[in-house]
């Protein structure tokens, strides 16, 4: 049976996707709270899986928690820290405790994180863990050998549209969709027309695309992703608007920016739908949303 993330995106639905972020620790409270508030407004919630490199609770586990708590979740699955015997394994879990929806990652550097002494496995890159999950699906492991009981996924991907050289992520966009990814949730878009560029060049392929919306919240922050985060640019026009935001009043001015944003995607159709990350400020996705006319 299909997930009810995979139904929305079958229907053409205008699909809304936002992350949760598993605590460094096991008091999960934070995390609950950030469920119980999104679950009956986005579509699905992605569990992101040791972001940045940083140890934390394993996605898998708060995927399940997402599942009993009535939301619909996407698990991350990062290659960074498992080989094709554990990722195999978690994806065989996933489906039997119905997580049937799963982001594919080759993941960031460990030396990006807070252990940077171990090491990276990167046995597999995401074009092959799709690859593995179609495999999986058919009833044979990555080895060729049968499986009593197959596995149904919705499998996506990610892509960096604003990356320059723009080349080397189309290459890889082919390969995850030659792979079998449904859906590709993209990096964080702020120059809108440029993303029309790149929707013109993703409309020729059997996938859905979800735009990455990250939320603003000083212009420190995003003179800090312009310099730091490759493949991210945030325009002048957007630091000069939050710089001049009055005291205390940034990140309603990056909530106001956020939701032009989704409403010219929605209004212009431009893709199918948007993945909002708050990074640590989840509570905030519905008034984002709102400001979006999503609410």
């Amino acid at each position: 049976m299909a997930s009810k993330f995979k139904q929305a995106l079958d229907q053409g639905k205008f699909v809304v996707t936002s992350e949760v972020a598993p605590p460094k620790g096991v008091n999960l409270e934070k995390m609950a709270h950030h469920i119980e508030l999104l679950k009956d407004k986005v579509d699905a919630m992605n569990v992101t899986d040791h972001q940045s490199s940083v140890m934390r609770f394993p996605s898998l586990g708060a995927a399940l928690m997402v599942k009993e708590m009535g939301g619909e979740p996407i698990l991350q699955m990062t290659c960074r820290d498992r080989n094709r015997l554990a990722l195999q394994a978690d994806l065989l879990f996933a489906h039997q405790r119905g997580i049937n929806n799963v982001l594919c990652l080759t993941g960031d550097s460990v030396v990006l994180g807070d252990h940077k002494t171990a090491k990276g496995v990167f046995d597999l890159d995401s074009s092959q863990l799709v690859a593995a999950v179609r495999k999986l699906e058919k009833g044979k492991d990555m080895a060729g050998n049968d499986l009593d009981g197959a596995v149904s996924f919705c499998a996506g991907a990610i892509v960096t549209p604003e990356a320059n050289p723009i080349q080397p992520q189309l290459i890889k966009f082919e390969k995850k969709i030659e792979a079998g990814a449904e859906f590709i949730q993209t990096q964080a878009v702020y120059d809108l027309e440029n993303f029309k560029n790149f929707m013109e060049y993703a409309r020729q392929f059997p996938v859905k695309v979800l735009a990455g919306i990250i939320l603003l919240t000083s212009a420190p922050m995003a003179r800090f992703m312009n310099k730091n985060v490759a493949g991210v640019t945030v325009p002048q026009e957007f630091i000069d608007e939050m710089a001049s935001a009055p005291k205390g009043g940034a990140i309603q001015k990056g909530i106001q920016i956020a939701g032009r944003q989704i409403k010219q995607i929605v209004d212009e159709n431009i893709c199918d739908g948007v993945h909002i990350m708050a990074i640590g400020k989840e509570e905030l996705v519905p008034d984002i949303m709102a400001a979006g006319g999503l609410l």
